[in-house]
């Protein structure tokens, strides 16, 4: 590396060994598919060619993997017995084409769905009776 130019050494979470050792000015493109799901912290350390050091962390959140959702359980819910969980996973596929089958969860009607299609059937069953109560055979 020259000596006229700031140098930055990529490291990821507590890693010793850096990622990149690179000159500024640079685009770099972050491969994070090898990096488990979860919580990670980037450090680069720029380095001066006066000598003088700079240190940044940014925290980051990997997701790579399939994504799974879930329905009849929320987070802090208190349970008792036995009750239906609906789980699916799917994976983002190889991002050049789009796979329809699995890429969607099914999900129940929600009760005030429910609901409203029952007010509207009442009420539509209450004006044809009315309606045609009164119709001459």
């Amino acid at each position: 590396m020259t000596k006229d130019k700031t140098n930055v050494l990529l490291f990821i979470d507590e890693d010793q060994h850096p990622i990149a050792e690179l000159e500024t000015p640079i685009v770099f493109d972050f491969d994070t598919s090898k990096l488990t799901d979860g919580e990670h912290t980037l450090k680069i350390v720029s380095k001066s060619p006066a000598g003088r050091e700079g240190i940044r962390k940014i925290k980051f959140i990997v997701k790579n993997g399939p994504s799974i959702s879930i329905e009849g359980l929320k987070e802090d819910d208190i349970v008792e017995g036995s009750f239906p969980l609906m789980i699916n996973a799917y994976d983002k596929g190889n991002q050049k084409s789009f796979v329809i089958e699995g890429s969607e969860t099914p999900q129940t009607i929600p009760v005030w769905m429910w609901v409203i299609i029952i007010l509207i059937a009442g009420w539509s069953a209450y004006y044809l009776i009315t309606y045609f109560d009164g119709f001459p055979y």
